[in-house]
């Protein structure tokens, strides 16, 4: 993110789209214009809109931000564009200020999901809107934001600590969520469902082999998924016989 102005950490996958300034055909022909994002529960996220070379000065791109989210910032900081953000945060402009530069341009949009909404739920009303300097119509197009689920967290055991063949491993994700942790294999050590409280605690059934290992949580819910940062352990001999 750090080719944008925007100095805030910034979470979400993105997607891009097509942006047509000022052809009135080039839009239609892909399909509209359209971007994608998916973001977590209480976090922001870019949604980026691609642009062709050519842009004419006074054209405007407009993203109306999906119900109860709100547009928080248009980081794009290059000559020959101005982003601006509505007052009531629902929605964002970008407006061509002179010859912008002949390449291939990304308008990104930042955009904040509160932190009720519903991972795996598509957010509606994202909507896109090329018009020319004289406010005419040019190209219109959807986005596309889903509600992403927050990486769980891995809070036992300790990273450097000699473990037994079965430590108790646990950490905190979405209340909900059917955690598993693999280990550098990619075998599941264990799995279980986190609490109402965000809390999750589960035991290896097989123990783990002796020696150096890493461990990592993946969590899902409602079809999407997000994985918590590894974690390097040891297993001693003598646990490993536990």
């Amino acid at each position: 993110m750090n080719r944008y102005s925007r100095t805030a950490a910034v979470a979400g996958a993105v997607a891009a789209g097509v942006l047509a300034l000022p052809g009135p055909t080039a839009a239609a022909r892909d399909g509209g214009l359209w971007g994608a994002a998916t973001i977590a529960p209480g976090r922001e996220g870019i949604v980026e809109v691609a642009g062709v070379r050519h842009a004419v000065e006074g054209a405007t791109l407009t993203l109306t931000a999906p119900r109860g989210t709100r547009v928080t910032g248009t980081p794009l900081d290059v000559p020959g564009y101005r982003g601006s953000v509505a007052a009531d945060g629902r929605s964002a402009t970008y407006t061509v200020t002179g010859d912008a530069p002949g390449q291939e341009r990304v308008f990104p949009f930042v955009l904040a999901v509160p932190g009720d909404a519903v991972p795996g739920t598509r957010l509606r009303d994202c909507s896109l809107r090329v018009t020319h300097a004289r406010g005419v119509p040019r190209a219109v197009g959807r986005c596309a934001v889903t509600v992403g689920l927050a990486g769980p967290t891995l809070t036992r055991p300790l990273s450097g600590v000699p473990l037994a063949a079965r430590p108790v491993i646990s950490g905190t994700a979405h209340p909900g969520a059917r955690v598993t942790v693999r280990d550098k294999d990619d075998r599941e050590a264990c799995a279980t469902t986190t609490a109402p409280d965000g809390t999750w605690t589960c035991t290896p059934g097989p123990g783990l082999p002796a020696g150096a290992n890493r461990l990592q949580a993946v969590a899902a819910l409602n079809g999407v998924s997000a994985m918590s940062e590894q974690i390097d352990i040891s297993v001693t001999e003598a646990g490993a016989g536990q």
